[in-house]
């Protein structure tokens, strides 16, 4: 039996739960679970405020976010699970996806974009990634992901059904070539929208049964609040609203709960975002 693929190995040893569970729910979207969380980031702008202006940085809300997500999750495993063909996999990277808009107009193209995780990365390294990524898509007509797209897009739709169809087999026995993976944010750990950036909040958003990819995240715009704080003075502080959805068969409730604390202390304490992926955050997750 097939103990590895060219993106992940097989995780054995299951207990009875976890695998039935793709059995009693065969396809990812019937075994989301999502919450909406709220973050304090009023340390976390004036961080980045001072780092630009020091150090002459361009870090950005998003970048930061990234950071916090990919190292919660390089930190917790289990978060990079997937399950494919009734079998659960250890995805051997860490990647996350996003889209990105040519101009910030309702006409203009989007463009998929995704990047890998290294152990030594840090937010100034997430950071220029992005923005190496996003402007090179900008200046260029599209990326590779686009090209495919658009080339099936140009196809009947009995040849459509039938290219999908095989695709879904190689999925399934896990033989999926990685040129059909390469740059496909469906095959990402997990997948990021940054709606705050056109003014928008944090709605829910599905996963796809297409793929591998098992986390979804929306982040919405940020906003003032009056807050009452530790010594019981009220103070404004700034905020920001984020969806997680999750294939709930990877990992019980519990684990996803504690790997949200990672997220928001680094959030909270942005200190920490200049440390490495591999850097364990001062945090109990007992």
């Amino acid at each position: 039996m097939k103990k590895e693929r060219l993106d992940a190995v097989r995780i054995t040893g299951l207990d009875g739960f976890h695998a039935v569970a793709p059995y009693v729910m065969p396809k990812r979207t019937e075994a989301e679970v999502s919450s909406t969380e709220t973050f304090d980031i009023t340390d976390l702008c004036a961080f980045m405020e001072k780092r630009n202006r020091e150090q002459g940085t361009n870090l950005k809300l998003f970048h930061a976010f990234c950071t916090a997500v990919a190292r919660t999750i390089y930190l917790r495993p289990k978060m990079n699970v997937f399950i494919s063909g009734r079998r659960y996999w250890q995805r051997k990277d860490i990647t996350l996806s996003f889209v990105a808009k040519r101009k910030f107009e309702d006409s203009a193209e989007e463009v998929l974009i995704l990047m890998k995780v290294e152990p030594e990365m840090t937010v100034e390294h997430v950071s220029r990634l992005i923005l190496g990524d996003v402007s090179d898509v900008r200046q260029n007509k599209t990326n590779d992901v686009g090209s495919t797209m658009d080339f099936l897009a140009k196809m009947p739709r009995f040849a459509m059904e039938i290219i999908f169809a095989v695709v879904r087999m190689l999925e399934y026995f896990g033989v999926m070539p990685a040129s059909l993976m390469k740059g496909d944010p469906n095959y990402s750990t997990a997948l990021l929208s940054n709606l705050g950036s056109i003014g928008a909040g944090a709605p829910y958003h599905h996963l796809s049964n297409y793929g591998t990819c098992s986390i979804m995240i929306t982040i919405g715009t940020m906003r003032k609040e009056m807050r009452k704080m530790e010594d019981g003075s009220m103070q404004e502080r700034t905020l920001l609203d984020a969806t997680f959805t999750i294939d709930e068969r990877i990992a019980d409730g519990f684990y996803f709960a504690k790997s949200l604390r990672i997220t928001r202390y680094l959030l909270e304490h942005p200190e920490h975002l200049l440390e490495t992926m591999e850097t364990p955050v001062p945090v109990s997750l007992s």
